[in-house]
């Protein structure tokens, strides 16, 4: 195995170097620096010694990014415990599920979920902790109790005179294959797995993104958090990456409407973006393409001399809207629609898209965006393997399977699916289907177990359909789903837009019915859909932005 340094180190090594300098910020609130973090991290130890946590306790985590948070998941590895991050958006039974089948000893919330779990459905909990100040919400032991109430004495104790660099030392010393975090998937039926990551999978996607990202951005410059900080997307690539190069980083601590991420990028001007494909659809189907689809941009645009000129204001324009002083925006969790790719591909503008899975913590392809082939999730990360299990890869769609650094320890107390995943020869079966060209890029083809099986026996990936039909009049979102023999397409349409244009029920069924009869005129015969059906409300969907196909089929 390729030599690991420890990670908790290089956590050490930032906040020393990186002392006076801007490190967390609550958008529109409060602000800390590496030292304020390093304040906030040592009195977590001392309240975590003074109270019985020992190495590889479990704590949970369950709140909205914010700094706070993201102190309190420092403070949690660098003591030699063990993560529990947990979506905010899950229900209360979920959160109390995850709390008891992690062995959670403590639980960190935020205000929200405080409200909606019910502690005695927690019995193991020894204590909750409000995250906003680190209060307690509920104690059961005497020993939490007087450790948080003695705590700010116990600081000026340790630290009589004042706290400064040469006290840190993070005396945790882990080993490469040693458990730091349990993340656990949005899942699709049922509760969710826990995914075992050790620390060097951890270091492995900081490595990665240091040989990606690390002659473009640097210490100093400025990122947003949008991706939920409990889901490993957002946790890697936007909180731990860029604090452990001394990046100022700000936590989009409300619900991401794309006015607010607007507003949010205008004001921050991040140097990297990472989204999910929803946010950077939205914001350039409403803000974009609207000005620039009219019939007098069209026309400039089939003029071959001025062609070049109308791109080159666009892509400008686009940049804009993102802040403008990005080098890349980087886009994972779900397929991008071909349609708004097609336009970010013309227009020269510098995306890419990539490839993970909470269980490779998360990356498993990546390209840059210069060099990465439209339609595709780039190639085998630094650090990883990856082949398609297929007798013809780049004909014939196979499960895409990989393997590396990045490969969690397998599913915590659940060693039947942990089997059923990680081969003896230690290849990570994905469950997603896919081909890869000549120069390794690999395309997604959906998920293995989202195939529908045609009446003779033809493999149909409704996300292929989907994202045709997602590109169609007044189509917002859909899914396409099988009743018997007959394909039907379940939509969410755009009735904003139907409103604007005074359409009644009747009109926007015959615009679906338009849309079913021109998109079955470019589908195989096996794929045709039978109907288009209209839903009322957004699908539900999970933290990183999938619809929750199995609520639909």
């Amino acid at each position: 195995m390729k030599s690991v340094p420890s990670f908790n180190a290089l956590i050490e090594k930032s906040i020393i170097d990186h002392w006076d300098l801007d490190a967390l910020t609550d958008y529109k609130g409060a602000t800390l620096q590496y030292h304020d973090v390093a304040r906030k991290i040592e009195k977590l130890h001392i309240m975590f010694e003074n109270s019985g946590v020992v190495k590889g306790d479990k704590i949970a985590l369950c709140g909205r990014n914010c700094a706070n948070w993201a102190a309190a998941y420092l403070a949690t590895l660098t003591y030699g415990a063990v993560a529990v991050p947990i979506l905010h958006e899950f229900t209360p039974d979920q959160v109390h599920n995850i709390v008891n089948h992690s062995d959670a000893k403590l639980l960190f919330v935020g205000d929200v979920v405080a409200k909606g779990i019910d502690p005695t459905k927690m019995p193991g909990l020894e204590g909750i902790i409000n995250i906003p100040d680190y209060s307690l919400l509920v104690s059961r032991t005497d020993k939490l109790t007087f450790a948080r109430e003695h705590l700010n004495e116990m600081f000026g104790k340790k630290f009589p005179k004042y706290f400064r660099k040469e006290h840190v030392h993070y005396y945790h010393e882990e080993s490469p294959d040693e458990l730091a975090l349990i993340n656990y998937t949005s899942g699709t039926t049922g509760f969710s797995k826990g995914v075992m990551i050790p620390y060097r999978a951890l270091w492995s996607n900081y490595d990665f993104a240091g040989a990606v990202m690390g002659k473009e951005i640097k210490t100093g410059d400025t990122s947003i958090s949008i991706l939920p900080l409990a889901h490993m997307y957002g946790n890697a690539f936007e909180l731990t990456y860029e604090f452990m190069i001394g990046m100022h980083v700000y936590f989009l601590n409300r619900v991401p409407s794309p006015a607010i991420i607007a507003q949010a990028f205008a004001d921050v001007k991040p140097s990297i973006i990472i989204a999910v494909p929803l946010i950077i659809e939205k914001i350039i189907k409403k803000k974009v393409l609207p000005k620039v689809q009219t019939n007098r941009m069209r026309l400039l645009q089939s003029m071959p001399v001025v062609n070049q000129m109308v791109n080159e204001k666009i892509c400008e324009q686009v940049v804009n809207a993102f802040g403008g002083r990005f080098y890349e925006i980087i886009i994972g969790g779900a397929a991008l629609n071909q349609e708004v790719e097609q336009f970010l591909k013309r227009i020269k503008f510098p995306y890419t898209v990539g490839y993970g899975a909470t269980e490779c913590a998360p990356i498993i392809c990546y390209a840059p965006w210069d060099d990465f082939a439209a339609g595709s999730c780039g190639r085998a990360a630094k650090n990883m393997e990856v082949i398609i299990d297929s007798p013809d890869p780049v004909n014939i769609p196979g499960e895409i399977l990989t393997r590396g650094l990045n490969v969690m320890l397998g599913y915590y107390k659940n060693e039947e699916a942990t089997a059923q995943t990680i081969d003896k020869d230690g290849w990570y079966h994905t469950g997603d289907l896919g081909l890869m060209d000549a120069d390794g890029n690999v395309f997604i083809k959906g998920r293995s177990k989202n195939m529908l099986l045609g009446s003779n026996g033809q493999n149909i990936y409704p996300e292929e359909i989907e994202d045709k039909l997602n590109s169609m009049a007044l189509v917002v979102e859909s899914v396409v789903i099988q009743q018997g023999d007959k394909l039907i397409g379940l939509v969410y349409p755009d009735y904003d837009e139907a409103k604007n244009m005074n359409f009644s029920q009747e009109d926007i069924e015959n615009v679906m019915e338009q849309n079913r009869q021109e998109l079955n005129q470019i589908l195989p015969a096996y794929s045709k859909l039978s109907a288009i059906k209209l839903h009322e409300e957004e699908f539900e969907k999970t933290p990183k932005k999938s619809i929750k196909r199995y609520l639909y089929t």
